[in-house]
């Protein structure tokens, strides 16, 4: 049976919708405008969607994150580094077997950034069964 072509795109929460906007804009490069009303946004660059809900409960941002996985990460870090991202995790291989870098919103929220790390990095000794 043919699977559905469908997508899973993350909603985070915002405490603030234009401060939102200008940071994965200017220093993410979601660029793309999808949606945006007083309480909801919507950004898109090629390859991520992110759509955001206001809210006034700032521990909901600080405790949210999104994994978002794909070869071009390498040039997505060296993207945000040009960016001068605050909250820049160095770009790093993983004992899990995952090259990753972290970024933290201006609000909190968690965005992982990651792709299968070279096989020479691979899982760490002793985790295989």
């Amino acid at each position: 049976m043919p699977r559905p072509d469908v997508d899973t795109l993350p909603v985070l929460p915002t405490l603030n919708v234009a401060e939102t906007m200008d940071f994965y804009q200017n220093r993410l490069g979601l660029d793309e405008l999808v949606h945006k009303a007083d309480d909801y946004l919507i950004l898109r660059r090629p390859g991520i969607e992110i759509h955001f809900w206001l809210t006034d409960r700032r521990e909901f941002c600080e405790n949210s994150s999104v994994y978002i996985r794909g070869g071009g990460i390498d040039d997505l870090h060296a993207e945000f580094t040009g960016n001068d991202v605050p909250k820049l995790t160095p770009l790093m291989d993983r004992p899990w077997g995952m090259r990753e870098f972290y970024v933290h919103d201006s609000h909190g929220n968690l965005l992982r950034f990651g792709r299968n790390a070279p096989a020479e990095h691979g899982p760490a000794a002793g985790s295989e069964k």
